[in-house]
C-alpha cells in the first residue's frame, strides 16, 4: 500500500523550535517580551508573543523572533547568526521551507553589577 502523507506542524511547535535555535546563538541573552503599544495590549487582552511562526498557504514558514542581546554584542552579526540558525534548525527538524526569519532586537541587557563590598 502506497500513498502520500502530509505533515502539519502546529505554529506553536514551530515557535518553540525557533526559540530553542535562537537561544543557542552566543550573544543572545534571552528571548525578550515583544514590544507592543498599550492600545494593542488592551485590545487583544494580553502581551504579544516573543517568537511567532506563521505558515503561509503555500507551506512557507515566516518566523519573527524578539531577542535581548548581551552587552557589547555586535547586533548586526548576531541577528544574522540568529537568522541562519533558526532557519537551518527549523528546516532540518520539519522539512518545511523557511522563507523569512525576522529578528527584532527588543532589549540590550548589561551584565549584572558586581557588589563592591
Amino acid at each position: 500500500m502506497s500513498g502520500s502523507y502530509g505533515l502539519m506542524i502546529n505554529e506553536e511547535v514551530l515557535s518553540k523550535m525557533a526559540t530553542m535555535a535562537a537561544t543557542e546563538v552566543p550573544g543572545v541573552r534571552c528571548i525578550s517580551a515583544k514590544a507592543v503599544n498599550i492600545k494593542g495590549v488592551v485590545a487583544r487582552g494580553g502581551f504579544g508573543k516573543s517568537v511567532k511562526a506563521k505558515v503561509a498557504p503555500n507551506g512557507e514558514v515566516t518566523i519573527n523572533v524578539f531577542i535581548s542581546v548581551k552587552k557589547n554584542a555586535k547586533v548586526k552579526e548576531l541577528a544574522q547568526k540568529v537568522q541562519a540558525n533558526v532557519k537551518e534548525k527549523v528546516q532540518n527538524m520539519t522539512g518545511s521551507a523557511v522563507g523569512h526569519v525576522n529578528v527584532h532586537i527588543a532589549d540590550v541587557e548589561p551584565e549584572p553589577e558586581k557588589d563592591t563590598m
